[in-house]
């Protein structure tokens, strides 16, 4: 097998096949202004669909091989041992919060710069935070070369060959002149760069994480998403084999238009995902919230709700110290909620450690399970 090598001179795209791609532009356009209408209706979306924030995090990285699940993710997090990664499963879920972590920080640093290089390197220093990355080189380029293959291959058993590191930054320049260009499509352009930049390859490691995280993150800038709540990890994971395929195809064969068919298609069945977990989410909070005040009968009923949206595995002391509401009440709210079976007790009390609790019906629409 000869590798195949990165497409040198082929960026962008000389000859996209507009006649193919104009029957899925429309309707992909349509699918993300949908979305985003959606999103206008739900109070609070931040609050709301923090849970789909997690869960894209958990997908994008399960891409990279790592095992966590959306509950044990936020269930070490509840723990609180955020930066213990003693074990294989505490290291997956380390790079599933720092790829959270990378996309907070992200959205916040477009206030003081662009989406560009700059931005990308600070991203990048976030999601290879710890043990695992310490030694990849965090924010910046890669000064040799590397390869995608089975693990422990050479470059000459390799299947896909990045660009070397002598033309790396001026592909990184090429790159980053692109995204702040006129084109025809702006989802056809955010195609096109998530496939250059993975084409690119250039970190040591975390280019396919940072990749997928430039897709909520250019929705936003671009302003099609009034907030980076698109998140495609899931058509992706889904689909992983045609994805790793159709990249490929990019560099052996040029074939830039397959590639921007396959994205376009993703962002349709994406955006209608999105919208029916986003319907869920609201309708569950309209129902709970009702239900927590006539539970309760507290002026802070609603108040514990979102929190417990923000966060849904936590443990009962978080809940009581973090929440704003006085002790007593706090603590009396945990009890009737979780004893009228809206939590699930995930881990019991033992002698000074606290309980930790699950909102399962939140879990449950986040990780895709169907209704019922």
């Amino acid at each position: 097998m000869t590798a195949t090598l990165y497409h040198s001179g082929g960026f962008p795209p000389p000859n996209l096949d507009w006649l193919r791609l104009l029957p899925l532009i429309g309707p992909a356009n349509a699918a993300v202004a949908k979305y985003e209408g959606v999103l206008h209706g739900i109070p609070n979306p931040d609050v709301l669909l923090a849970p789909l924030t997690s869960q894209e995090a958990v997908l994008s990285s399960r891409i990279e091989g790592t095992q966590a699940t959306l509950g044990e993710v936020l269930e070490f997090e509840a723990e609180g041992e955020v930066n213990d990664e003693s074990t294989p499963k505490k290291a997956d879920i380390q790079e599933v919060l720092n790829y959270r972590r990378a996309l907070f920080s992200s959205v916040q640093l477009l206030d003081e710069i662009p989406l560009s290089q700059r931005l990308v390197s600070r991203a990048h220093e976030t999601l290879m935070q710890g043990v695992r990355g310490r030694n990849k080189s965090p924010g910046e380029y890669r000064r040799i070369p590397n390869w995608i293959g089975p693990d422990g291959c050479s470059i000459e058993e390799a299947r896909y060959v990045p660009v070397g590191a002598d033309m790396l930054p001026n592909s990184m320049n090429e790159w980053e002149k692109y995204i702040h260009s006129d084109t025809p499509d702006r989802l056809v352009q955010l195609a096109i760069i998530h496939a250059e930049f993975e084409a690119i390859h250039p970190f040591l490691d975390g280019n396919g994480r940072l990749g997928r995280l430039l897709i909520p993150i250019y929705l936003y800038t671009s302003g099609l998403m009034s907030r980076p709540n698109f998140y495609l990890s899931e058509y992706l994971e889904g689909n992983r084999q045609e994805y790793y395929d159709r990249l490929l195809r990019v560099s052996s064969a040029g074939d830039w238009t397959g590639w921007c068919e396959f994205f376009l298609k993703g962002l349709i069945k994406q955006a209608d995902t999105n919208q029916d977990k986003a319907k869920r989410i609201l309708t569950l909070y309209q129902v709970r919230k009702d239900w927590v005040v006539e539970q309760t009968r507290s002026q802070y009923a609603v108040r514990a709700l979102d929190w417990m949206f923000v966060r849904p595995v936590f443990r009962s002391s978080d809940f009581a110290n973090s929440v704003d509401i006085p002790a007593p009440t706090a603590t009396r709210i945990l009890r009737v909620v979780r004893d009228a079976g809206m939590l699930r007790e995930v881990r019991q009390s033992s002698g000074r450690r606290p309980a930790v609790l699950a909102f399962t019906e939140l879990l449950d629409i986040a990780d895709g399970h169907p209704p019922g």
